[in-house]
């Protein structure tokens, strides 16, 4: 199926979004729930899968849709067509703090390897599939890193890092050890395994986990400096700390009522 070849821009800093102009008669595909807003003459459809294997029957639209729900992703993806006479804007949001990735696939070689929450849109045609990581390691302790996205193409796809993005070119041989979650996406000539951390102590005292990700040249690779899980763990363990209580609870008093300081009876 052929590419629609889309202009795009990205505004902000922090909060970032991504504003895709389509000609008539093109179309984009988005993750379900970041289209953030589109012109007029911009139709919007939900679609079984990715919408890259619609002319391939009901088989093909169930194997396009078995394939994002193994990536823990929606059964559906939104495409957005132009059907008016000129050029119309569609953008897509960021889910949280951090970096769009504009990502030529027809530059790095057709295909990308992404972490399972990293798509936010890409032109139609763009194929959403999955990568096993197939070494035992990887499968047995890669946490975020042992299912992940695979984008085909040779469209423009959109990818989302979190926090400061890293885009580092790997020499052939050269390595580099990464915590899992901070691993957004590679190029399929990248090795990825997952290491133990070595030291028992280290491991569990060391606030770093059990394991990480190593990742070797050549190749691309692209990192996050705050992973989506990782954000959420801070979240949940300060809520926790915060117990709940009242509307001080988030201030630097924690979890300590200015009640219980300055007593019930006022």
């Amino acid at each position: 199926m052929a590419m629609d070849v889309v202009d795009y821009e990205i505004f902000g800093t922090e909060m970032q979004y991504v504003e895709v102009e389509l000609d008539p008669g093109e179309a984009a595909i988005g993750e379900a729930g970041v289209m953030m807003y589109m012109q007029d003459g911009i139709q919007m459809d939900t679609l079984f899968g990715d919408g890259s294997a619609q002319q391939s029957g009901f088989l093909g639209k169930l194997m396009g849709a078995g394939k994002r729900l193994l990536t823990g992703e929606s059964l559906f993806t939104t495409v957005f067509h132009n059907e008016g006479r000129g050029k119309r804007r569609v953008a897509f949001a960021a889910p949280y703090p951090g970096k769009i990735v504009a990502v030529d696939l027809s530059a790095v070689g057709g295909t990308l390897i992404c972490q399972k929450d990293a798509f936010l849109a890409a032109a139609k045609g763009v194929s959403l599939g999955i990568a096993f990581q197939k070494k035992i390691g990887v499968g047995l302790f890669g946490g975020e890193g042992f299912i992940m996205q695979k984008l085909d193409g040779d469209g423009m796809a959109f990818i989302h890092a979190g926090g400061t993005l890293l885009e580092k070119t790997l020499a052939p041989g050269e390595t580099l050890r990464v915590d899992t979650g901070c691993v957004v996406a590679f190029q399929p000539g990248v090795d990825f395994d997952i290491q133990y951390a070595g030291k028992i102590k280290t491991a569990l005292f060391g606030g770093e986990g059990l394991f990480f990700a190593t990742l070797r040249g050549p190749g691309r690779v692209w990192l996050q400096s705050l992973p989506l899980s990782r954000l959420a763990d801070r979240i949940v363990a300060a809520s926790r700390a915060g117990g709940g209580g009242g509307k001080e609870s988030g201030s630097v008093l924690g979890g300590i009522g200015l009640g219980s300081l300055l007593g019930d009876d006022e």
